[in-house]
């Protein structure tokens, strides 16, 4: 059996864009449907072995899919992800602000939809990420792999500064839409309307993602709700079920159970990964 999952820095260049890379191989393990969960980055993911398959995208009106690349939005409803028992690639974490930098368009036209990398990128670049994954002997050249291709695709396309400020200031705690608009100078409707058509949420859409993705990566078997609930600036235990349940389909016991070796890899690759968290 092999069970790999490894975390890696992008180079200096894209880190503005992209925080971190994670490398997934997984064979001779039992077949499983994962939840990816909304997250506040988007994922790209390029594939090593076998396609990623998609039974179920945060739209239901998109039809279920096998990708070798993929490019995910914002969302806020889980996909549903299957494997046989094998499964391998490269994660791209993409910040919401490094999507105009490395797709060439807003993070709002990419919410709830799951495409193609090689529709944003062109098919030449994905095949030479994919080959350079294939043929690359560990992680560490793997993963220098993508610095070189994202390296040369990237462009600085920067998202209005006011956003960014804000992008910044809702994954915060208890920060208004109210204060953040006198923050930026600008009015609540004005804020709200300029973020979602740059994001694809609205600043309490995305505050509320921020945190449920803190909460539900603070779970352990262990773990006392009530405790992470009042950690994370939920009202009580209850309010942090019903939250969790919106965003992932299912009460964190159950995500728990039908996910614990996930937890476990996640929890010994030190990741902070995103979208489909693969």
């Amino acid at each position: 059996m092999l069970d790999e999952h490894v975390q890696g820095r992008p180079a200096q260049r894209l880190r503005p864009y992209v925080p971190f890379y994670s490398g997934y191989r997984q064979e001779g393990v039992a077949p499983a449907v994962h939840r990816g969960l909304p997250s506040p980055y988007l994922t790209l993911i390029f594939t090593m072995d076998d396609p990623l398959v998609i039974a179920r995208h945060p739209d239901p009106r998109q039809a279920a899919g096998r990708y070798d690349s993929l490019a995910g939005g914002l969302h806020l409803t889980p996909a549903l992800i299957t494997h046989d028992g094998r499964q391998s690639g490269v994660q791209v974490t993409v910040s919401p602000l490094g999507c105009r930098a490395l797709f060439g368009l807003p993070a709002s036209e990419l919410r709830d939809q799951d495409v193609d990398a090689a529709e944003l990128f062109g098919p030449h670049v994905v095949d030479e990420v994919r080959h350079g994954l294939l043929t690359a002997p560990d992680w560490p050249r793997r993963f220098a792999v993508l610095d070189t291709v994202l390296t040369r695709v990237v462009r600085d396309d920067e998202v209005a500064p006011q956003i960014a400020y804000a992008l910044e200031r809702v994954r915060t705690p208890s920060v208004s839409v109210a204060k953040l608009a006198d923050e930026v100078g600008w009015s609540g409707r004005h804020l709200t309307d300029r973020f979602r058509a740059e994001i694809g949420l609205r600043p309490k859409e995305a505050a509320r993602v921020a945190r449920f993705d803190r909460a539900r990566r603070a779970l352990r078997p262990s773990a006392r709700l009530a405790d992470i609930a009042a950690a994370h600036g939920f009202a009580d235990q209850s309010h942090f079920v019903r939250e969790f349940h919106a965003f992932a389909g299912c009460t964190p016991s159950r995500w728990i159970a039908d996910e614990f070796g996930f937890i476990q890899a996640l929890s010994a690759a030190g990741a902070n990964d995103g979208r489909h968290d693969l």
